[in-house]
């Protein structure tokens, strides 16, 4: 589809409160697939992001473990989720316990994905903490030699 269709579909939901000039400078600066998304998730309230299919052979005893940490995932962050996200936050938390002294972009993206998976009080929590570490760390750093 074309952006002025995308941007038709806009329209017909919004009605007297489509802002023309907003859209018009989106499908004019994004690219396509950027402007569907943009599209999408106008139209259904949801982010949306590309996707794609993989898949893999496993034996037939790595099917019960794998089940178990799914099901495990699926209870701990709510089974309203894929099972493509389940698998993503399982990779995740390897990451994060595997890359001490690995790659640190890596550990931070793996951070970053399980403190958003944490309610508001519990990443205040974690926020409140972390600085109080941070000014423990200042404390016992001594100045500079200037």
């Amino acid at each position: 589809m074309s952006k002025a269709v995308e941007m038709a579909q806009i329209a017909r939901k919004k009605g007297k409160d489509f802002d023309c000039a907003d859209w018009l400078h989106k499908a004019n600066e994004l690219p396509l697939r950027d402007f569907k998304q943009e599209v999408e998730r106008c139209l259904t309230g949801q982010d949306t992001e590309p996707r794609e299919l993989i898949y893999f052979k496993v034996f037939k005893s790595q099917i019960l473990v794998i089940e178990q940490a799914l099901e495990t995932a699926s209870m701990m962050l709510g089974s309203d989720k894929s099972r493509g996200y389940m698998l993503e936050m399982i990779c995740t938390d390897f990451l994060a316990g595997a890359n001490v002294e690995g790659d640190p972009e890596a550990l931070l993206l793996s951070l970053n994905r399980i403190f958003c998976l944490l309610p508001d009080p519990q990443k205040q929590e974690f926020l409140d903490e972390f600085q109080v570490a941070i000014s423990a760390t200042h404390r016992q750093t001594p100045p500079a030699a200037t």
